[in-house]
């Protein structure tokens, strides 16, 4: 009980990435970059498992970024034409690829990365893979020329690697959708039936990621205009409680999301944001069990799974690391206080 997992992503060694950087470039190239990937993906399975994590992730360790990463191996994008478009609404600006054709699949996207990391660790492994609404609101479309249908040929790509990657052992696969905390009316209309097109036939664990995004300034800033309490997910958890998805990843700490909102979700898996990616403040043990406590009034706790509130890819290695230990203590924590 209160297993502890990771919202994804890890820091990269310098030795593989540029650091401290959302779209980082790399420092290798062909095998010695395919190798390099195999040895940083092995690095964060221990790392986690050294600090406690219980469902350990690939850190994303080969993808340059948690969109693009899955979009390198999709025929019908134009990746050296690429142009800016506003992410999130507007919150800020980016050089994406352009969808110009039928979508297609040129092979397995993560089947390196996702078999490698299965080899290494007798944990259960969880594997993400962006949602089909975010993935809509990260890229350029000159060819389908509607959302929803774009929404639609992505998650049937997304759902034949996902397939895949169950057959490789992966037990949760995880969709990340930060778009569903800005277009909130979209979620019950079309993003959930994308999201149940994306698992369709899974019999893994699902999981869907919602959270205010990586402790970037542009989501740090935005988060001063969203006033005194975050109610983004009062919109959104209704319908997640209806949908066919099994877990919830959400933020929690050192946010304004009134935590009664989490009652919203009865009968779902909730992964608890305990730990905060946009202060280089390290949680203590104490902190940590604190948060735990706090969502008990509305989550059992055989359906609490603390967690990082977003990825911390952009966040310096040493700290993302020394987050990771708290995580790991404060929820064993928890459990002595519950006597579990």
């Amino acid at each position: 009980m209160l297993e502890t997992t990771i919202a994804g992503s890890l820091p990269k060694p310098a030795w593989l990435a540029e650091t401290n950087k959302l779209w980082p470039d790399w420092h290798q190239a062909g095998t010695d970059l395919d190798a390099a990937k195999c040895d940083a993906t092995l690095l964060a399975i221990k790392q986690q498992e050294d600090a406690g994590i219980d469902i350990v992730t690939d850190g994303e360790q080969a993808r340059q970024h948690f969109v693009h990463g899955f979009l390198e191996r999709i025929e019908g994008i134009d990746f050296a034409h690429k142009v800016e478009v506003g992410i999130r609404n507007d919150r800020y600006k980016a050089m994406v690829p352009v969808v110009t054709g039928p979508l297609r699949l040129s092979g397995r996207v993560h089947e390196m990365e996702a078999r490698h990391a299965r080899a290494h660790t007798h944990r259960k492994l969880k594997f993400t893979l962006p949602g089909p609404m975010t993935i809509v609101d990260t890229i350029a479309d000159t060819h389908y020329g509607d959302k929803v249908t774009l929404a639609m040929a992505f998650a049937d790509l997304l759902n034949q690697e996902a397939r895949a990657l169950q057959a490789d052992g992966i037990d949760v696969i995880q969709f990340d959708e930060p778009a569903f905390n800005v277009y909130m009316d979209d979620v019950a209309t079309w993003g959930i039936d994308a999201l149940h097109r994306a698992i369709d036939g899974l019999t893994c664990t699902t999981a869907v990621h919602i959270c205010y995004g990586y402790g970037i300034k542009a989501n740090i800033d935005w988060k001063t205009t969203l006033g005194g309490e975050w109610r983004q997910y009062e919109q959104t958890f209704p319908a997640l409680a209806r949908s066919r998805i099994d877990q919830v990843s959400l933020e929690c700490s050192n946010a304004k999301v009134p935590p009664r909102l989490m009652g919203l979700l009865a009968g779902k898996d909730v992964l608890l944001g305990v730990i905060d990616v946009a202060s280089d403040r390290i949680e203590t043990a104490e902190d940590v069990a604190a948060t735990i406590a706090s969502a008990m009034a509305y989550v059992p706790p055989e359906r609490l799974f603390p967690c990082t509130n977003c990825g911390m890819a952009p966040m310096r290695r040493d700290i993302a690391l020394a987050k990771l230990v708290a995580l790991g203590q404060g929820a064993a924590l928890a459990r002595r206080r519950l006597n579990l």
